[in-house]
């Protein structure tokens, strides 16, 4: 099996990132406040690196349209909306709370913490499956504009 190179390793950055943030978590915890800092604004890092590598290649390349079949397309479309609008609100929420925790506002920081993180494991998550029904479950599509890929025109 012969999966793309940008994809999987985009997809690998933001597993990383979802990784750091349970670690994160588990850090501040155990009162590892310095820890749990680095690790925090590491999983951003990866989260960054994902988005750049997943926008550079939408820009260049194109997205991937599903190659799976065509009574699963709603599916996957409805699935693929739904990854978005977490991935958004998460990534919306991360600045929100790093920002929080950077400029020691531990109240808010403290109240969306730890719901950013649900959010951003949920995203994860979904991004996963989007990749395994993209690349692995299914051979992907026509690689096209981002517009043609999700809603077919």
């Amino acid at each position: 099996m012969e999966v793309p190179l940008l994809p999987t390793i985009s997809t690998l950055f933001i597993v990383l990132s979802a990784i750091l943030v349970a670690i994160g978590w588990y850090l501040i915890k155990r009162k590892k406040v310095i820890a749990h800092q680095k690790t925090m604004i590491a999983a951003a890092g990866s989260a960054v690196l994902f988005f750049i590598i997943y926008i550079s290649r939408t820009v260049f390349i194109g997205n991937t349209a599903f190659g799976g079949p065509d009574d699963l397309k709603i599916y996957y479309t409805v699935f693929l909306v739904f990854h978005i609008i977490l991935a958004t609100t998460g990534a919306v929420f991360g600045v929100i709370t790093i920002v929080a925790g950077l400029k020691n506002n531990l109240v808010r920081h403290r109240k969306i913490g730890p719901v950013t993180s649900v959010i951003w494991f949920f995203t994860a998550i979904t991004g996963v499956a989007v990749y395994l029904l993209l690349y692995v479950f299914y051979k992907g599509g026509e690689t096209t504009s981002v517009f043609k890929a999700i809603w077919g025109f």
